[in-house]
């Protein structure tokens, strides 16, 4: 996740929109497109494998499918921002077309998303750590490790550090060069016989498929960033769009074709075990350690970088709903850093305390972790897909017959997508993310009452007494 601010992800109502930065401050299509990349390729790819090998080969269909799905968000995301291009992303368009409530609900589950996302990464960081140290993988180094992944990125944005920008572009090169080389060489040493049962499940292949699809998302989560950000590119109302489809395009290659290689140079069953399986896959290809060791570096550097620019994004978020009055106005306060000191600290207390239940309580840590996470992020991307089918829709006797239905295609595909997504996360990840998000609606109610946003009792027979 690159650290680039959502302060700006103010809506308004009235169809109003923060300025976007001075023109030498903001960047164009190329920028961007490693924007996407940076924000969707953190420490979870590293993992995934792992996570998919339960279901066998099966899982790259399912993974083929989230991606047409996550390219149809990709697009529909694009037309979101050409008629709203200001920054925001999901949060914006759900407020715009639907009004506060929808705005909250949508700014909170992108919150929560953004620091148990935090969670799920640092369980991934952890394995590759615990290729150099506590190798036996004891469950209270393996929480230490976790606590110290989570809140040395805390530190460092509370420190405001100006070279945050820095840290992003060499951690994005970091993880994107081992993933690349997976991709590309690592296909020549895969073997057939690594691969095991298609569907491992030995269940029904559509229920295996959907499963995996749920694990699969959280590999895209991240794509709207450009839309977030989108007050501080070049000509969002074209860029934003082509930046968002193009990044996604790039990471979809990377991250099946990587699979792929991991799926034929490890065993399957050294696979449903491993903890860092793109170093088993690289120790596999070349034989000793050396190989394994620097993808495992090279994953480590890569996933404090992915905490660093998620970390910031957790404060950030709340931030800007705070400034619109849709969340405690405590989370609107900036530190002497200009830093959204609180939010980032509520943030990384949340994802510390739902690292030790994940370790302490679930057997499968990484896979519940994601599949909570994945659930919070598709309450945004469902309302983004509604938000444009509303708009089509309603002016959709503006638009060219051809287009419009084409567009609705489109917008139907995400809507659906995001659904098939829900319905996979499976019903602990259902059961721990509804909670969640419905924690939310008393909070706005307080918020809600603290504006004085309530008119006078009505005046009728029964206040009058009639029954007395």
């Amino acid at each position: 996740m690159n650290p680039t601010s959502v302060r700006d992800a103010t809506s308004h109502a009235g169809g109003e929109r923060p300025p976007s930065p001075a023109g030498d401050r903001r960047f164009g299509l190329p920028t961007a497109s490693a924007l996407v990349v940076g924000s969707v390729i953190g420490t979870g790819v590293f993992a995934l494998p792992s996570a998919l090998a339960g279901f066998g080969p099966i899982s790259l269909v399912a993974f083929v499918l989230v991606t047409i799905g996550a390219i149809a968000l990709a697009v529909t995301f694009q037309a979101l921002n050409r008629r709203i291009p200001g920054s925001g992303g999901p949060y914006l368009y759900a407020r715009e077309a639907f009004g506060d409530f929808a705005g909250f609900i949508n700014a909170w589950s992108y919150w929560i998303t953004a620091w148990a996302g935090n969670a799920a990464i640092v369980v991934a960081w952890v394995g590759y750590v615990e290729v150099f140290w506590n190798t036996s993988h004891t469950k209270g180094w393996s929480i230490l490790i976790a606590l110290a992944g989570l809140w040395l990125p805390a530190a460092i944005n509370l420190a405001g550090l100006r070279s945050i920008a820095a840290i992003q572009i060499l951690t994005t090169v970091l993880k994107f060069i081992p993933l690349l080389f997976m991709a590309t060489v690592g296909l020549l040493f895969v073997k057939s016989a690594n691969f095991g049962a298609f569907n491992a499940t030995g269940g029904s292949a559509l229920g295996a498929i959907s499963a995996a699809s749920a694990i699969a998302l959280f590999s895209y989560i991240g794509i709207e960033t450009a839309s977030v950000a989108a007050g501080r590119v070049r000509d969002p109302q074209r860029n934003v769009g082509r930046a968002t489809v193009l990044g996604t395009l790039a990471c979809a290659v990377v991250y099946i074709l990587g699979t792929v290689t991991v799926f034929g140079t490890v065993s399957h069953g050294a696979l449903l075990h491993s903890t860092a399986p793109f170093t088993d896959s690289a120790n596999a290809i070349f034989g000793g350690r050396w190989a394994g060791d620097t993808v495992a570096v090279a994953a480590i550097v890569s996933g404090l970088g992915a905490l660093v620019g998620w970390t910031l994004i957790v404060g950030e978020m709340s931030q800007a709903a705070a400034r619109d009055r849709l969340f405690p106005a405590r989370f609107a306060v900036g530190n002497r850093r200009e830093v959204p000191a609180f939010g980032i600290i509520v943030g990384t207390v949340l994802a510390s305390v739902l690292t030790v239940v994940s370790y302490t309580s679930f057997a499968k840590v990484f896979t519940t972790v994601v599949l909570l996470s994945v659930l919070t992020a598709v309450i945004p991307y469902l309302f983004s897909a509604a938000a444009q089918m509303y708009w089509l829709l309603t002016e959709g006797r503006r638009i060219h017959a051809g287009h419009l239905v084409r567009d609705l295609v489109v917008a139907i595909t995400a809507l659906l997508f995001g659904f098939w997504a829900l319905a996979g996360s499976g019903y602990q990840a259902a059961y721990y993310g509804l909670f969640c998000l419905l924690l939310g609606v008393p909070v706005y109610v307080w918020l809600k009452v603290g504006r004085r946003e309530y008119g006078e009792t009505p005046v009728g027979p029964l206040s009058k007494g009639t029954l007395g």
